[in-house]
């Protein structure tokens, strides 16, 4: 039976092991592996406080229940939800809440195929307070049309899906650049900052291999 975290337990945890109970997690969504959970139970007792392990960025799309690629249940993790997993203000002081007050070992940025964010941004749609959303997008679109070897369209699929994996390591180096808390939590290893793709064919979840712990 699930149950929830204790506060020792999530003091224990290091960032390593979080991505591997992650990783462990979506293997067990992809191949159907899936717990049956007191969910009435669950939200009783997490009531009274929970200690989730990590924070997630993902996209808006609601073909990515966020919860369910990892397998995880009431109180495991923080989940953020913006149109294009895009950084902003907002995003940033809920992942230091997240992290710095709550305890969470691991932020993770969670792109996705098939994005159409994405595919908006490449198409430079303007419209009402998508344009600002949408230009968080452009310096990804930018430079992958810059090298990319193959059609520059909205339609390829590798195409798309280079500006998403992009973007996605473009914002994690934002929020290492733009939060001064969480770059500091990173280099003491007491969290990890790292980056994720979601195939939308599969349920499969690719975490993105780098340099850990970064360069102060």
């Amino acid at each position: 039976m699930h149950r929830l975290l204790s506060k020792e337990e999530q003091c224990r945890l290091t960032p390593a092991q979080v991505i591997e109970i992650l990783k462990r997690g979506n293997r067990e969504f992809v191949h159907n592996q899936l717990t049956v959970r007191n969910n009435s139970e669950l939200i009783q007792n997490a009531a009274f406080g929970v200690f989730p392990q990590a924070v997630i960025l993902s996209c808006l799309d609601a073909r990515i229940p966020v919860e369910d690629v990892f397998h995880r249940a009431i109180g495991d993790v923080f989940v953020l939800r913006v149109a294009g997993n895009v950084v902003n203000d907002d995003v940033l002081g809920s992942m230091e809440f997240a992290c710095k007050i709550s305890g969470a070992k691991l932020v993770l940025v969670l792109g996705h195929g098939g994005c159409y964010a994405i595919k908006s941004a490449i198409a430079n749609i303007t419209m009402g307070n998508v344009t600002q959303m949408l230009s968080k997008i452009q310096p990804a679109v930018l430079q992958v049309q810059t090298n990319f070897d193959g059609e520059i369209s909205t339609q390829n699929e590798a195409f798309t899906d280079a500006v998403s994996k992009l973007h996605v390591q473009l914002m994690v180096e934002k929020i290492r650049k733009e939060s001064s808390i969480l770059h500091e939590m990173e280099i003491a290893d007491e969290i990890q900052i790292v980056g994720a793709y979601y195939n939308i064919h599969t349920g499969e979840v690719d975490f993105f291999e780098e340099e850990y712990p970064p360069t102060p």
